[in-house]
């Protein structure tokens, strides 16, 4: 019997906890074994769900690096902002790791993780989970296969949705800059991810323009106080009406953010005190609410995308056009169609997928089986999001945020410029 690939969790979120059940439960021969956690909660649920020991059991990562190796790999799902400290001390320590994207808010570290994973001859996956979708690999097996001849133009939109933008980028963990990182970067490195891999080059400059358009003081209603359940006078009509999202039965996640408490005092309290009730006009976010970016590439393709949460789905959309046709795509409906000129027809693929949206289209549980695959066959240039495959993807995020904040466009080679 093949022995297990044993596993710390660090960071026992919710995202931590989806790779975890995969790895556990999908035969990928992985085991969780420890966990490190601040989060008293999150430390013993994950302890409980997955039968880790009582000395296996860590309140922080300094804690965990302090003891003897305890597994083959860790999953690194902390926030954005702790993940290049456990990630360098992980690699150091011996172990391979998978980490939550992205690799760092800081430009310069996302370059270093990938130096010391191969200084230490460690694997360093990064979760790129889109890449691994059937849905996305469709459409990639498409353009490797011609299907439109030669890729000239993409155009990708994320349509963030107007109920996810409020509750996690102006009332949630990722409203604010300082705390987490820019939004091309916490939301939309998937997409810059996609983008260089459909490319099929390197991107060689962006410009990028966007801001914070709506959810400001001076849009709020007449009279709106700074917690909705204060008696707000347009709490019938408005969409972002707090206690309509997280009072609510089987609010699911959204409503565990809020409190995990299901008790009626608790959700009031968190309604009267906690930052999910507070008006979506008077928060202290500061992220963009819609941004757009147009990158060239050194192979002849360009590129645009659009970053917007004035939608009503929260889902992608694309238009790839070749020299010889084009592939039109929706995620939320898992469609792809393929339009060839002159043919007068045109293809449809629906692909369906027994887990449908849950998991990122089937991305989540691929991820996890990829990583594992990886391990056993020690071959870090085979997996799909290596830490050198998802670094420039990385640069071509900070470049954006560059552009956008001095309003220029900005040369990829900058980095490398001022790295020297």
């Amino acid at each position: 019997m093949t022995k297990p690939i044993t596993i710390t969790l660090i960071g026992a979120g919710l995202r931590g906890m989806i790779y975890s059940k995969y790895a556990a439960d999908h035969k990928t021969g992985m085991k969780i074994v420890a966990v490190a956690e601040l989060d008293e909660f999150k430390r013993n649920r994950a302890k409980d769900q997955f039968g880790i020991a009582d000395e296996k059991v860590f309140h922080s990562w300094d804690e965990l690096f302090t003891q003897p190796k305890q597994s083959d790999a860790v999953f690194i799902c902390t926030r954005d902002k702790d993940h290049y400290v456990p990630a360098k001390l992980a690699l150091e320590a011996g172990y391979d790791v998978m980490l939550e994207k992205p690799m760092s808010p800081d430009w310069q570290e996302c370059i270093e993780l990938e130096q010391i994973a191969e200084k230490h001859d460690r694997i360093l996956t990064i979760c790129h989970v889109l890449r691994y979708s059937p849905f996305f690999q469709t459409i990639k097996t498409l353009l490797t296969d011609g299907r439109i001849g030669k890729l000239v133009t993409i155009q990708h939109n994320e349509n963030v949705g107007y109920w996810h933008q409020a509750h996690s980028y102006v009332r949630g963990y990722f409203n604010r800059v300082e705390d987490s990182s820019p939004m091309i970067l916490a939301k939309s490195c998937h997409d810059m991810d996609l983008i260089q891999w459909f490319a099929g080059g390197a991107c060689s400059s962006v410009a990028s323009y966007g801001r914070l358009s709506y959810f400001r003081p001076e849009n709020a209603p007449p009279g709106a106080p700074k917690y909705c359940i204060e008696g707000c006078p347009v709490q019938e009509t408005c969409v972002y009406y707090a206690p309509d999202t997280y009072m609510i039965e089987n609010g699911g996640w959204k409503a565990e953010a809020a409190t995990r408490d299901p008790s009626y005092e608790a959700k009031l309290k968190a309604m009267q005190e906690g930052p999910f009730g507070r008006c979506v006009f008077h928060s202290d976010n500061d992220v963009v609410d819609n941004q757009v970016v147009a990158m060239e590439f050194d192979n002849g393709v360009s590129a645009v995308f659009t970053m917007s949460a004035f939608t009503e789905k929260s889902n992608r959309t694309l238009k790839l056009m070749g020299t010889e046709g084009e592939i039109r795509a929706t995620m939320e409906t898992n469609e792809i169609e393929i339009r060839r000129f002159g043919s007068g027809k045109q293809e449809v693929i629906k692909l369906v997928d027994p887990e449908g949206h849950i998991g990122h289209g089937g991305g989540d549980r691929r991820l996890v089986e990829d990583f594992a695959r990886t391990l056993r066959n020690r071959d870090s240039k085979s997996s799909a999001t290596s830490a050198k495959a998802s670094v420039q993807s990385h640069l071509m995020a900070f470049a954006a945020e560059r552009s956008r904040v001095e309003k220029r466009m900005v040369q990829l080679d900058e980095f490398k410029l001022e790295r020297e």
